[in-house]
């Protein structure tokens, strides 16, 4: 095994804009100039080195992680599904994409979200096919991660590229632009030593997960939804080396708080120096622990001062409604009904017993029709939470 972390190479391209381009003076102008392409070097084999206090901050944060996802079922239970979604939700909020709790949750209910608030629903369902896939993290479980995320907004980006993507540099070509991705025909050798990398067991897994992120990033095989899929990744990979098992621990949460830094140390790493996009990832999971644990807290404590507001009877199913609010903040009366096993025809009571206790509001959605129930103070918690978790940590 080579002992040095290799450094990107480059090749030169010639700028052949397709059809569709030159619409401007300048893109006419830059058709033939020469530019230059990455050339990612395989990581399989490579021996990792990284300073022994980077090290060790990065097994804290995994020792952190570890105790947080064990403690999830027990004590945070409906929890767990709003974390996945505020994983989600910053994931996106990285690639400047925000919306309200609200609105994503209603676009995740009805399917007839727009613009921000289903780009987010769609992120939801990207990361729920990753930890699906993450028994086997081969290449065609990447593109289905991609697939799942763009296949309902934008289903003429779903697969590998087949042409030039680049990043940076404010122009419509990338002959200007700050960094210009392998060629499209170097992806799939670059992907296969990408998932070997994954399945090698001599690494710290956080260790691991963050090289394998900096280097899928590096590849950018999508002509769209890289760095979603990218961070959908790391929690299947997660989920498959065992250091989470039940929840998708909110790191999105923790790079969002920094995002500047997350992208400084991507081009680190892209210079044969990877110590910095560990620090960032170990730094990214504390806080996310952090942030998620007093998001788990919060929703607990208002599920307790629900309880003392219902007055149903103590058999009623409005009780076993309650439950599930907290990862179902917005609900229609079929949802309600499956949640708890009721006939649809009769769980209207139970969502009234709710309303009447100031735990639910019903109005119609304008755009499915259906008369929705929210339960505001959660999803006020979550959007709390939002902002809280994409600020930066002082002093």
């Amino acid at each position: 095994m080579s002992t040095s972390w290799p450094a990107l190479r480059w090749e030169e391209q010639s700028w052949d804009p397709g059809p569709g381009w030159g619409r401007t003076p300048r893109e006419r102008a830059l058709a033939g100039r020469r530019y230059r392409s990455a050339l990612a070097p395989p990581i399989t084999d490579r021996v990792l080195r990284v300073d022994s206090d980077v090290l060790a901050h990065a097994e804290d944060a995994a020792a952190a992680m570890a105790r947080f996802d064990a403690s999830g079922p027990i004590q945070y239970g409906a929890v767990i599904a709003i974390l996945l979604r505020s994983e989600s939700a910053s994931s996106s909020q990285i690639e400047q994409i925000s919306a309200s709790a609200r609105a994503v949750a209603e676009a995740e209910l009805t399917g007839r979200g727009r613009g921000n608030a289903a780009t987010v629903a769609a992120n939801v369902t990207a990361m729920r096919a990753a930890l699906e896939l993450s028994d086997h993290l081969d290449v065609s479980a990447v593109a289905a991660m991609q697939a799942a995320l763009l296949q309902e907004s934008a289903p003429h980006m779903v697969g590998w590229r087949t042409e030039p993507v680049w990043i940076g540099g404010g122009s419509s070509t990338p002959v200007d632009a700050d960094f210009v991705p392998p060629h499209h025909t170097r992806l799939a050798a670059g992907l296969e030593d990408l998932v070997t990398f994954m399945e090698r067991t001599d690494l710290p897994v956080l260790v691991q997960a963050a090289i394998a992120h900096a280097q899928f990033e590096t590849l950018h095989p999508f002509p769209d939804g890289n760095g979603r899929t990218g961070r959908a990744l790391v929690h299947a990979f997660l989920r498959r080396k065992g250091l989470t098992r039940s929840v998708t621990v909110p790191v999105s949460g923790g790079l969002l708080a920094d995002r500047e830094r997350y992208i400084a140390a991507l081009t680190t790493y892209r210079a044969g120096r990877p110590e910095a996009i560990v620090r960032v990832f170990a730094d990214a999971a504390l806080h996310a622990v952090d942030h998620g644990g007093r998001l788990a807290a919060e929703l607990t404590q208002l599920q307790r001062r629900w309880e003392t507001q219902l007055t149903a009877r103590v058999d009623s199913a409005a009780w076993r409604l309650l439950v599930e609010l907290p990862a179902h903040p917005v609900l229609d009366a079929s949802t309600a009904a499956e949640l708890i096993g009721s006939d649809r025809r009769n769980v209207h009571r139970h969502l009234r017993a709710l309303v009447d206790a100031g735990i639910l509001r019903s109005a119609n959605h304008h755009g499915s029709g259906r008369i929705l129930f929210r339960a505001p103070e959660v999803l006020q918690a979550l959007d709390t939470y939002a902002e809280a978790v994409g600020r930066r940590s002082r002093g």
